[in-house]
C-alpha cells in the first residue's frame, strides 16, 4: 500500500482509492463470533508466522478492552508495547483501523490534534491496529502489531485475519 505518486491529482486519486480499500477490508474481515479461543488461535498463527520469517514484533489482541493475547519477540522493547497501547486506543475511540485513520489525516493534511483534539502521546495514527468486528454487533476488539513499517504491520494484521476467517486475498491487493 505504498504511495509513490508524482502529480497532486494522482495523489488525491490514489489516496481515495487506498482509503476505500482500507474501509473495504474492515467490511470484509468480520467475525460471526469472537472469543478467547479465537484470540489465541489468531495470535498463535501470527507468532508462528513471525517466528518463521524472523520478524521482531509485538502482538496484542483485545476484546472489550481486556487483553486476551500478548506476545513480544526478542528484539522488541517496551516501546513496542507502548505503540500497541496507543494504536489500540485509537481504534477503540474512532472505530477504524489505525492505518485508515492515519491515511485519512494525511489526505486532509491535518494532525490528530488539529482534527480530533487528542494528544498524540496517547493515540497512534499509524498502521498496525485493526478493529475486530462481529457481524450484527460491531466493534468488539482489536488486533495490533508493532515492530515493522506501518504498512507492513497493517498488512500482517489483514493477512492473519484473512487466514483465520478463511478469506482469499483480494486480486491486485498489496495485502
Amino acid at each position: 500500500m505504498d504511495l509513490e505518486i508524482v502529480g497532486r491529482g494522482d495523489y488525491n486519486s490514489a489516496m481515495d482509492n487506498q482509503l476505500a480499500e482500507l474501509l473495504a477490508e474492515e467490511t470484509e474481515l468480520q467475525f460471526n463470533r469472537f472469543d478467547n479461543a479465537m484470540a489465541w488461535k489468531l495470535g498463535s498463527w501470527i507468532v508462528d508466522k513471525a517466528r518463521k520469517e524472523g520478524l521482531r514484533i509485538a502482538v496484542g489482541i483485545t476484546r472489550g478492552g481486556q487483553r486476551l493475547f500478548h506476545y513480544a519477540f526478542d528484539g522488541t522493547s517496551k516501546d513496542n508495547d507502548e505503540w500497541v497501547d496507543r494504536k489500540v486506543r485509537t481504534v477503540y475511540r474512532f472505530g477504524h483501523s489505525s492505518f485508515f485513520l492515519g491515511c485519512k489525516l494525511a489526505s486532509e493534511k491535518k494532525t490528530a490534534t488539529e482534527k480530533y483534539y487528542v494528544d498524540e502521546r496517547d493515540y497512534a495514527f499509524h498502521g498496525g491496529s485493526f478493529p475486530i468486528f462481529v457481524k450484527g454487533t460491531g466493534l468488539v476488539g482489536t488486533l495490533t502489531i508493532s515492530g515493522l513499517a506501518q504498512d507492513k504491520d497493517h498488512a500482517l494484521c489483514v493477512e492473519a485475519l484473512r487466514h483465520i476467517l478463511r478469506k482469499d486475498p483480494k486480486p491486485n491487493s498489496a495485502t
